[in-house]
């Protein structure tokens, strides 16, 4: 689990298709406290440190994995969030994220509002139903508020913390980010069409 709160800026070393798709990421964390086996966050995508160096960790990525989300796209020099796994007593300050990306959604508009960034995204359809305004969603495992919701199209605010902290300071239309929807909001719907 999760929080969607970043806490490193990554950046792709190398990517190996043998079987399943092998990455190695740069990293600031101190690698002597991740063990083999940990789970990190890396766009939002929990994938499982399967090797270490002194600053980088390798990860596999299954085939299923690459269908649902962006990180076919990952390529030597690519920047991506990262986030280790929560710990029993840690702060929730985003909120419960599992890591299992359910899409990719579309950058359609950028627009700088003072010194924070309006970003609008298109949600695949089967996925909007999940999005409401003042909600939370997860995109590449960055815990947000949505603003506004208009069909699938919906509207998220950066502030300078964010941007600076995370990816989101260079995003620009036609960026493809993994969506997360809301744990609470897909049972409500999973509840809703039961009872239906």
């Amino acid at each position: 689990m999760f929080t969607g709160i970043i806490t490193d800026i990554g950046k792709v070393k190398s990517v190996q298709q043998s079987g399943d798709l092998r990455a190695r990421i740069e990293t600031r964390y101190d690698t002597g406290k991740i063990d083999i086996g940990a789970s990190i966050a890396c766009d939002g995508v929990c994938l499982t440190v399967v090797a270490l160096g002194d600053d980088w960790f390798d990860v596999d990525v299954s085939a299923e994995t690459l269908s649902k989300s962006n990180l076919k796209r990952w390529s030597k020099g690519y920047h991506i969030n990262l986030e280790r796994a929560l710990k029993v007593g840690d702060e929730l300050g985003g909120h419960i994220v599992s890591g299992h990306v359910d899409g990719v959604a579309d950058v359609i508009a950028v627009k700088d509002d003072g010194d924070s960034t309006r970003v609008t995204l298109r949600a695949p359809s089967a996925l909007a139903k999940f999005i409401a305004p003042k909600g939370s969603v997860a995109l590449n495992g960055t815990s947000l508020t949505v603003n506004e919701v208009n069909g699938t199209d919906f509207g998220i605010n950066f502030i300078p913390h964010t941007k600076s902290a995370t990816t989101w300071g260079t995003v620009k239309v036609a960026d493809h980010v993994n969506l997360e929807i809301d744990t609470l909001a897909r049972y409500v719907a999973r509840l809703k069409d039961y009872e239906t």
